[in-house]
């Protein structure tokens, strides 16, 4: 099995979160592969820019998330094991840049964003960031 390292964003403008529908109709948020010598944070970052234009900022650490596949151009399985970090952006702006990859994309509220996600470790995900950003913030949880 291959076993590569990732590093993506669960980005917040306000009290809405960042999403990309991929060309498989799931919706995920932004990450990628940590280039060799690269921080998992400065990769998480520069996945953000890359993939949706978007300058955000590290607020903390927000878990990992694991996913096995089965890669046919590799004709082996494949897992990925992704660093995630809380960020936040002061722009509700954002580019698709990769417009092959990614269909749709755009910040959401939080309920109407749990109901979207395709993988329930990635609802959670953004669910406990959600309230690690509140909490750190000294703000309610709005849902």
């Amino acid at each position: 099995m291959l076993l590569r390292d990732c590093a993506g964003g669960v980005v917040f403008y306000k009290q809405k979160v960042f999403l990309l529908l991929n060309e498989k109709n799931e919706w995920v948020m932004p990450k990628g592969l940590i280039k060799t010598e690269e921080r998992p944070q400065d990769a998480a970052l520069r996945r953000v820019y890359e993939e949706a234009g978007i300058k955000g900022t590290i607020v903390e650490q927000a878990g990992r998330t694991y996913y096995e596949f089965y890669s046919v151009t590799r004709q082996m399985p494949v897992c990925n094991r992704i660093a995630w970090y809380i960020m936040e952006t002061q722009e509700d702006t954002y580019t698709i840049s990769e417009p092959e990859k990614f269909k749709q994309a755009g910040f959401f509220a939080i309920p109407e964003a749990l109901e979207m996600i395709t993988y329930s470790q990635d609802k959670s995900l953004v669910l406990q960031s959600y309230k690690k950003l509140c909490e750190k913030k000294g703000t309610v949880p709005e849902f």
